[in-house]
């Protein structure tokens, strides 16, 4: 059998590289042998088509939710396999998005923004041609310390060692943003480490670090694994005094209050007020409408499995999937909508 020809796809910051067969030169080959053999070609090559969900840390809820999203297309779709792929977060997945290293990609409604717009970590990369399929979730930004930390404020985080999330992450933006509403300067009022989920949460078992942030859905695995480790009390601190503020300078439309239970984690004194954005599934805007109706279709077919596989996953529902995104939907997605009758016309 000959050799399958590949090509790779480097993503933009981590480096790694990524071996995908050329999927041309593979079809006409199979053709090739099949009229070889005198065998009559089907309508339909019956050839696997492949997607790649782009995704987030092992620590976070992108990952599980990925994993699940790509098990439900494989399952329903006869004709596709999707796998998930860990990330480094947000920024890197609609980067990936852009030079088509992925598919389908999670994606924070503020980078998102400024992806669509080329602003900020895409100002350089330049604007990603993105749509969105639906609107998932919230993510809560949490602000995680231990409860002897004496750490009570966001501003109290000067002269501490905090990590801000990892680099090319969702995280990463909101901590800024949440940083600059309080007039804290990461690069100067405290050292900074650059840590994901279940790395930041290592780090602070360790003594490593005073406090990081995290972006993410509740309960995130890693801060239940941190809450739930003997002789570890953790205090999330409250940013709803930091909402307006970021509201005006980044719109009321991106950042909204939002309500972490007490029974999210064990250890917690209260409920936490904390700004949220919303969580949305994108593709390039350039995917088959056939397709991106059949993927978002599939969401809500096996609704029921994904949340099995995740509480947050049971947030997703015809009336909140349309509402919250930044970027415009997909023609495929508004389809889908439009029959289940949810789609307002000139959203």
């Amino acid at each position: 059998m000959p050799r399958q020809r590949l090509s790779r796809l480097v993503p933009p910051s981590t480096g790694k590289i990524r071996l995908v067969p050329q999927g041309i030169w593979w079809v006409s080959w199979v053709l090739v042998v099949a009229l070889a053999a005198g065998c009559e070609a089907p309508e339909r090559s019956g050839l696997t088509q492949r997607l790649s969900i782009a995704t987030g840390g092992t620590g976070g809820v992108y990952y599980p939710y990925g994993g699940g999203i790509a098990k439900v297309i494989s399952s329903s779709l006869p004709d596709v396999e999707a796998t998930a792929e860990v990330t480094a977060g947000t920024v890197d997945n609609l980067k990936f998005i852009a030079n088509r290293s992925a598919d389908i990609g999670f994606a924070l409604a503020d980078s998102l923004d400024d992806a669509s717009s080329g602003r900020g970590a895409f100002a350089e990369f330049g604007a990603v041609p993105v749509r969105a399929l639906a609107v998932l979730y919230d993510n809560y930004n949490h602000v995680v310390t231990s409860d002897d930390s004496g750490i009570e404020s966001v501003n109290d985080l000067e002269g501490r060692v905090v990590s801000t999330g990892a680099p090319g992450s969702g995280t990463e933006i909101s901590a800024f943003r949440i940083l600059e509403a309080a007039g804290v300067d990461p690069d100067t009022d405290f050292q900074r480490q650059n840590l994901g989920a279940a790395q930041s949460v290592d780090a602070l078992k360790d003594g490593k670090i005073d406090a990081f942030f995290w972006s993410g859905g509740i309960p995130t695995g890693a801060l239940l694994d941190l809450a739930t480790t003997p002789g570890m009390t953790i205090r999330l601190i409250e940013t709803e005094a930091l909402l307006s503020t970021m509201q005006e300078r980044y719109g009321p439309e991106v950042y909204h209050l939002a309500t972490i239970p007490v029974s999210t984690y064990p250890g917690m004194q209260g409920a936490v007020q904390t700004v949220a954005v919303a969580n949305v599934l994108v593709v390039h805007e350039s995917m088959d409408v056939e397709m991106a109706h059949r993927i978002t279709e599939a969401l809500f077919v096996s609704h029921d499995e994904l949340a099995a596989i995740h509480p947050m996953a049971a947030r997703l529902s015809l009336e909140t999937a349309v509402t919250g995104s930044p970027v415009s939907f997909h023609d495929g997605a508004v389809t889908y909508y439009r029959e289940q009758r949810v789609w307002s016309e000139g959203r």
